[in-house]
């Protein structure tokens, strides 16, 4: 863990949540950037030296994130970040498939005036990270466009199923991208998913949702085929 890593973590003050909520964000977001690389085993102690917050938020964060994949309690051995597994995320993407078709129609369907006014201004998030080739400013957005879309669509059993998807995808996401992926387009293609539910149209959604992720299986097909000497 560098000063880096300790300048970058995005800690909020008490007042933005509860010191759980806020010690779930800064880990979540440090696991996926890899921050806390794949195979690390750290300690709660070290968790709270690193974010300046008590070892009981630290503690019920790690509960969640462990319901997410994406740490494992190892007793009387620490906390161990998941190593990345592409055979898992094929299966994931099998799953999200499903999901995330009916999470964006029913948001292009269920989404207020508002609602539908935040996709478009994250459309606009995606297409500007993907011009400046941003990919923290790309992940954060990615994470906020998530969390609408499940609050639109307004389903919490499709909730419950992708809060333990969208993690481990954005992570292997950033782990591989530089070799498979194209941040550009992948931008592009998450804000086409913004858009039409912006614009409140279910069947362009589910289609462009659909584009997004043969993209993202074929990137992950090739992220984890082994290389040939």
């Amino acid at each position: 863990m560098t000063d880096a890593t300790r300048r970058d973590a995005p800690v909020d003050t008490p007042s933005s949540g509860s010191l759980t909520a806020v010690a779930y964000s800064a880990l979540e977001e440090l696991i996926v950037r890899l921050e806390l690389a794949p195979g690390a085993t750290v300690t709660e102690q070290q968790l709270s030296g690193l974010l300046g917050i008590g070892r009981t938020p630290i503690r019920e964060a790690l509960q969640r994130l462990v319901h997410q994949g994406l740490v494992k309690v190892l007793p009387r051995k620490g906390i161990l970040i998941s190593p990345i597994d592409p055979h898992a995320q094929l299966r994931l993407l099998a799953v999200r498939r499903e999901v995330e078709r009916l999470v964006a129609r029913s948001a292009a369907t269920a989404a207020t005036r508002e609602e539908k006014d935040r996709f478009l201004e994250l459309a606009a998030q995606f297409e500007r990270s993907g011009r400046a080739g941003d990919d923290v400013a790309f992940l954060r957005t990615d994470r906020e466009f998530n969390e609408q879309c499940l609050a639109s669509a307004r389903n919490e059993f499709a909730s419950a199923a992708m809060e333990t998807l969208q993690p481990l995808a954005r992570r292997f996401w950033f782990h591989h991208y530089r070799q498979a992926a194209d941040l550009p387009e992948s931008a592009r293609l998450h804000a086409a998913v913004a858009r039409a539910i912006g614009e409140g149209r279910p069947d362009a959604a589910a289609t462009a949702l659909d584009a997004l992720l043969d993209v993202i299986e074929a990137f992950t097909r090739t992220a984890g085929t082994p290389a040939v000497a």
